[in-house]
């Protein structure tokens, strides 16, 4: 009589050591940490591509902190695009303004102090590179191919779809396009509907398969040319 096949379990996904996860806790910004985990395992397997990894949407640097740590483990670079002025619903008078982030001198939101006191905190400063402008403007002067790309920028059908556009066509064969704030419901129009529709652009274009949804983020993964 035949043995029966050994079931195949599956391999636990990485997390982020006690130290980084009190890091990502500890900074300001809004993404759960269950997304946080998913967003770290996703960066560990783009590691192994020996690519950089790229995030649009800094603010005080929260999720950079799981990038730059998956970064570090793959000897890889960690990159962040953003402004640094504040998306639309950060905005004074919005459900998500901090005060906090203001710069009373000029009257503006500026969160890049805080990013570079998240890093340094978190001992990280020297496995990332932060761009600071608008992310179509970074994205023209780009040219070579990254393991990951984490769009988390502004919630504008205008700034979702100039992330997409201007970032997806970099994703490298078999890497990642990771979308935060994904939510199909209408009623989340000023929080995740553009997301949502660059979500599905990706997958109708057939250059991206799904890998997996955790809450808000969807990872997916390169599979064909074209974005």
């Amino acid at each position: 009589m035949a043995a029966e096949p050994t079931p195949q379990v599956p391999a636990q996904a990485p997390a982020p050591k006690p130290d980084i996860l009190a890091a990502f806790e500890a900074a300001k910004g809004f993404m759960p940490v269950s997304e946080g985990l998913a967003l770290y395992a996703a960066a560990v397997e783009a590691g192994r591509l020996g690519l950089p990894l790229l995030e649009v949407g800094t603010y005080c640097g929260r999720s950079t902190i799981l990038l730059a740590d998956a970064a570090r483990a793959a000897g890889v670079t960690a990159v962040t695009v953003d402004h640094h002025r504040g998306s639309e619903e950060q905005q004074p008078g919005w459900e998500y303004h901090d005060p906090e982030t203001v710069d009373p001198e000029v009257g503006r939101m500026d969160t890049l102090p805080l990013f570079r006191r998240t890093l340094h905190k978190a001992g990280l400063e020297d496995h990332v590179i932060a761009l600071v402008g608008r992310s179509p403007q970074v994205a023209r002067l780009w040219n070579s191919p990254l393991g990951l790309v984490f769009i988390d920028g502004g919630h504008t059908d205008e700034h979702a779809t100039g992330d997409y556009e201007g970032w997806a066509p970099h994703v490298a064969e078999g890497g990642l396009l990771v979308i935060h704030d994904v939510f199909p419901d209408p009623a989340d129009e000023f929080t995740g509907q553009a997301p949502y529709h660059v979500y599905l652009r990706a997958l109708e274009s057939g250059a991206f398969s799904e890998v997996s949804v955790s809450d808000s983020l969807r990872v997916l993964r390169r599979t064909g040319p074209g974005s």
